[in-house]
């Protein structure tokens, strides 16, 4: 009869420690795809209607709306190709090309998180027409005009920005001479690149207010929310790896420039409350390339160039010369 008592007592201990157990596991998953769709997870958009213009949210921009209103109005009137491409993995990726000038180099622009061309860089259309560049302006996948349902940080966007590399030397110009330029996530997405084995068509990268590592921008990112990130972040790491399929566990902008193939100049607001400044700072110090910095004082996150255009496109003018 003890004999029974304590089989039956042992059988209810490992069924309360399976069930704990098991509600942990469950809980961990719940959890991870929580954060997934939060993070990761972009929903289809609908087309932007003609008389709809896509604006940055935050304080720090409304002072600007009006003018980055007149960029996106004054591109949609602008002559462009509507161009498209698959990804790597089966994804249709739209851009849009717009020729300025005979034989000049070709700017291909990424834009940031949860972004999309025409918001993000409008602005950077006109840029580059004043510094005597053309533009294939793209839409990152799972935003804007392009397919797909999950952003990756940079992560699967630099294997996209090679297919985008191949279609201008296959379609546009053979000989074109290519500048890979980005804006936030954008900017981290190129500087991904600058390592891997890249045509001699590729002169350099413009790189605006980037991050170093996406582990590192999350991480901030559950800071400024008042979170603990130690907590929050292992379940985001799980959670592009369930379900997103691919690890955050990458050396990022920071890792690839140290082993750059190609000349780079970065761009940052010193008063950049998103991506702090001295990201860039961290990754134009790794960078083995040839290399230029250029702090923006006062400018917010991805204002470098409204707060001071002149001389922004100055330093990219006098970059690429050389």
């Amino acid at each position: 009869m003890i004999g029974l008592y304590i089989a039956l007592f042992e059988n209810k201990v490992i069924l309360t420690i399976t069930i704990i157990l098991v509600c942990i596991m469950l809980f961990i998953l719940l959890f991870s795809l929580f954060t997934f769709l939060l993070v990761f997870y972009s929903k289809s958009r609908k087309p932007t209607k003609e008389n709809e213009y896509p604006l940055i949210k935050g304080k720090v921009y409304v002072p600007y709306h009006k003018l980055m209103i007149d960029f996106i109005k004054e591109v949609r009137k602008l002559n462009h190709f509507d161009v498209e491409i698959k990804s790597y993995d089966g994804l249709t990726l739209r851009g849009k090309y717009f020729k300025f000038y005979e034989n000049a180099p070709i700017e291909i622009m990424l834009h940031g998180y949860r972004g999309e061309s025409e918001r993000d860089l409008s602005g950077g259309v006109f840029r580059a027409k004043k510094s005597f560049h053309n533009v294939l302006l793209v839409d990152n996948r799972a935003c804007g005009r392009s397919d797909g349902h999950v952003i990756t940080f940079g992560i699967r966007e630099s294997m996209d920005l090679l297919k985008w590399i191949d279609f201008v030397i296959k379609e546009i110009d053979k000989d074109a001479k290519i500048i890979l330029t980005g804006i936030s996530m954008g900017a981290s997405t190129v500087l991904m690149t600058s390592n891997k084995d890249l045509p001699s068509n590729v002169i350099g990268v413009l790189a605006d207010c980037g991050y170093t590592t996406p582990k590192e921008i999350i991480k901030i990112v559950i800071k400024k929310l008042h979170l603990p990130p130690f907590l929050i972040y292992p379940f985001i790491s799980i959670g592009a790896r369930l379900f997103g399929g691919f690890s955050l566990n990458t050396t990022g902008a920071k890792g690839a420039v140290k082993e750059a193939k190609v000349p780079i100049i970065f761009f940052h607001g010193d008063n950049d409350n998103f991506v702090p400044s001295y990201m860039s700072e961290e990754n134009y110090n790794n960078c083995i390339s040839r290399k230029k910095l250029v702090l923006v004082k006062g400018a917010g996150h991805g204002l470098a160039y409204i707060i001071d255009e002149d001389n922004y496109i100055k330093e990219v003018i006098d970059f690429f010369n050389k």
